[in-house]
């Protein structure tokens, strides 16, 4: 960077004209369209209108849904184009292009690398989002081969690579499997399928939703939707301000009436009896009775617990 009254280097920045803005999307579109089947040289008006004709039926009529699906049938995981199979290579770099669904179960997706000996796309589960996990073995997951049941190459017991982790589902990584469906099949599954879309290797994204893990989902594909008790609860002191916000559309509420100034009450009482409120609500108890209530009945403590008496031993001086 260039220091205060400095001139500015050459290239360090990049002036567009005020209509380019348009040209910018086009371009995003043609990537998310073609991705790398251009080989880095980017089409002309008529081949990427030829390249259009003959793959845009395909993924409007014979897409395939992947996801990395729980042992209750919950898609933890939505695959997408960025995400990394056990082959080291992403998902848009495998075949997700058919031109007729196959008919054999498990639907493979192959790596369309070449020298890579991938079968079909297979999810690597990582904890952390920034670099490969290791597997059980403690050797990474560069140290396994390419190949199902993807064996360790350092002469170790591993049977096959496994990803020392529990999902935010409960269940271990290594209980996950890759699923591959057809829309007929998700459908059968009450799981969302979204619009028809001409990008390239959507695999199970259907929508900004689909980028949040299962867990965090309210979608059939997920945790689901919250029962009516849940959602018809009535609105407290511990729920979030902007909940608590709407209170007052419901007057006769705990929470509308709690919100309310009291005769007499100054504001430095009111915070505090807000605060027992919220306190009393995280604890999970009732507020016991007002002991200096007319109502109440007073109560004194009993022992029940008595220690015998203490035995002294020793002789005296």
């Amino acid at each position: 960077m260039t220091g205060r009254g400095r001139g500015r280097a050459p290239g360090e920045y990049i002036n567009l004209p005020s209509n380019a803005a348009a040209d910018v999307d086009a371009y995003f579109e043609y990537r998310a369209i073609v991705g790398d089947d251009d080989e880095g040289k980017v089409f002309t008006p008529e081949e990427y209108d030829e390249y259009k004709k003959r793959v845009l039926p395909m993924r409007l009529h014979n897409r395939l849904y992947v996801s990395w699906v729980s042992p209750q049938g919950m898609d933890c995981i939505l695959i997408g184009p960025q995400h990394k199979c056990l082959c080291r290579h992403k998902f848009t770099e495998h075949k997700t292009d058919f031109s007729e669904i196959p008919t054999e179960r498990p639907i493979l997706i192959s790596c369309r690398q070449s020298g890579c000996r991938c079968v079909s796309f297979a999810y690597v589960a990582n904890a952390s989002g920034t670099s490969d996990p290791n597997c059980r073995c403690k050797h990474s997951l560069d140290n396994h081969t390419t190949k199902p049941p993807y064996k360790c190459q350092k002469n170790c017991n591993c049977t096959g690579f496994s990803a020392p982790f529990t999902c935010t589902c409960g269940e271990p990584a290594n209980k996950h499997i890759t699923l591959v469906e057809t829309k007929e099949e998700r459908e059968k599954r009450d799981h969302p399928t979204g619009y028809a879309t001409p990008y390239q290797a959507m695999g199970g994204l259907t929508g900004f939703s689909s980028l949040a893990e299962g867990y965090l989902r309210l979608d059939p594909s997920g945790r689901g939707r919250p029962d009516d008790d849940f959602l018809n609860q009535p609105i407290t002191a511990m729920d979030h301000p902007i909940l608590r916000a709407h209170a007052s559309h419901e007057p006769n509420s705990a929470e509308a009436q709690s919100q309310l100034r009291r005769v007499g009450e100054t504001e430095l009482d009111y915070y505090e009896r807000r605060y027992q409120e919220r306190q009393r609500l995280s604890r999970g108890i009732r507020a016991a009775p007002n002991p200096y209530d007319a109502d109440a009945k007073l109560t004194t403590g009993i022992r029940n617990d008595k220690s015998p008496p203490r035995r002294i031993t020793g002789s005296k001086k």
